[in-house]
């Protein structure tokens, strides 16, 4: 059997380290520290001033996968000062706060916790006048974690069109753009419910383009999509007359104009509210790329926006690998290739697995006869998919050691079974929840011929 080489067993610890070092850059309490400040009565949030003084109450709201640390992070900066709060977060993320209340629930779909939380964080709001300033925590996994249906829709109705919209293969975007139209609080229905407060929004971004509407579905801030954009999803996807009726019926009375669509860019109740980018994947990545470099490897940051199918998507980044190694370009090794972004899979069988998973076991089968190249894709999340895996690493070795053991990598791949794969091999990466999420990181690492 094949086994990975002294060099080859250096760079798979290197790749670890690198991914380690982009999930520091984009800690939710490190990043609050950075973006917001307490200068005597004053609350610094970027380059705008909130005066105490001109407010009665703060209060504090929010979703995501990274809610609790950033609260926390509010608490330590705010204290007292605070009068109440109430974040959702995914289950296993929360922590313990003395102000603010967490409330754990199920992603990537949605369950009756989301929905009891968001029900309290729009109770909470619902009577703040102008003298409130709100202060709402919104990172990656918002959307699920956010439950609020529009009137006539069930959680079981949502439920099923989110498992519909996840096994289709749509991107993060096509996915809120439907959420956005059959919910609430999404869409800048909280925004609205909120209204007349002073509102500032804290935002880590787990989407491609950062665009402030989509990230956690644009809770705070205007939705320039349409009815006519959420039909048109269900449509490309051809799943349109498979959705529940309640559903389907919304859509179609939103598109007529029966149904008043979400708030929209230029309204008024948006003249209060704020908002602050403080995390993102490029972040992730640079910090990746000066760690890479410390280490001896010469980094290239392709790009922080990559789409599209997991499977496809890896042949770019191999065949990068390769010309490396034979020409030395587009970089000379050794050199760490990085992206982020956001791949996708259209699931076909009934395995366990993630995005990163499926990348990295794609990456195998293309990295065969190779002696020199170490693949890793993490979600920096720590969750890839319904696993506890943040991703898996793949190099030369691994479709030989596998098949030692009896393991078919077209096999696994066709069932999207990625997890047990790298599970019998003892090649998940494997962080634990790490109460952030910008989205995922890709590296490929490329070691010297002679090594």
């Amino acid at each position: 059997m094949q086994t990975a080489s002294k060099s080859l067993q250096r760079m798979r610890q290197h790749a670890h380290e690198i991914f380690q070092a982009a999930l520091k850059a984009v800690d939710p309490v490190e990043a609050i520290h950075r973006y917001v400040k307490l200068e005597q009565e004053t609350v610094v949030i970027g380059d705008r001033r909130f005066e105490l003084k001109d407010y009665d109450r703060i209060l504090v709201v929010g979703a995501g996968k990274a809610g609790a640390p950033m609260a926390k992070a509010l608490e330590d900066l705010l204290g007292n000062r605070i009068k109440n709060g109430l974040i959702v977060t995914k289950e296993g993320h929360g922590l313990p706060l003395q102000r603010i209340r967490i409330q754990e629930a199920s992603h990537p779909v949605p369950d009756a916790r989301g929905i009891r939380g968001a029900e309290d964080i729009l109770e909470l709001v619902s009577d703040a006048v102008e003298t409130d300033l709100v202060l709402c925590v919104i990172s990656g996994g918002g959307s699920a974690l956010l439950v609020a249906p529009a009137e006539g829709i069930t959680l079981e109705d949502k439920q099923e069109v989110t498992r519909l919209l996840l096994a289709c293969g749509a991107d993060i975007h096509e996915i809120n753009t439907v959420r956005k139209h059959l919910s609430r609080v999404k869409g800048g229905g909280l925004a609205r419910i909120a209204h007349p407060a002073t509102m500032a929004s804290l935002i880590l971004s787990d989407v491609i383009g950062d665009d402030l509407n989509v990230i956690a579905s644009g809770p705070t801030v205007p939705d320039p999509s349409t009815f006519l954009d959420a039909e048109a999803v269900l449509k490309k996807y051809d799943i349109l007359d498979r959705v529940p009726s309640s559903v389907y019926d919304r859509i179609q009375n939103g598109v007529g104009g029966q149904i008043e669509d979400t708030a929209k860019p230029g309204a008024a109740l948006f003249q209060r509210c704020f908002s602050e980018l403080i995390g993102t994947n490029i972040q992730a990545l640079m910090a990746a790329s000066r760690t890479a470099e410390g280490l001896g490897y010469r980094p290239l940051i392709l790009s922080s926006s990559v789409e599209g199918e997991a499977c496809e998507v890896v042949k770019v980044h191999t065949a990068i690998a390769k010309e490396i190694c034979s020409s030395g370009n587009p970089v000379p090794p050794p050199a760490c290739i990085l992206s982020g972004g956001e791949t996708t899979v259209t699931l076909k069988g009934d395995g366990k697995g993630g995005r990163n998973q499926e990348f990295a076991l794609a990456a195998s089968l293309e990295l065969v006869g190779t002696g020199n190249i170490v693949v890793l894709s993490g979600g920096t999340d720590g969750t890839d998919g319904p696993t506890d895996a943040a991703g898996a690493v793949a190099d030369g070795t691994t479709v030989t050691r596998a098949l030692a053991q009896g393991l078919d990598p077209l096999d696994y791949l066709k069932r999207n079974d990625s997890y047990h794969f790298f599970q019998a091999l003892g090649d998940l990466v494997i962080t634990g929840p790490t109460r952030t999420n910008v989205m995922d990181v890709y590296m490929v690492l490329v070691g010297n011929e002679n090594e």
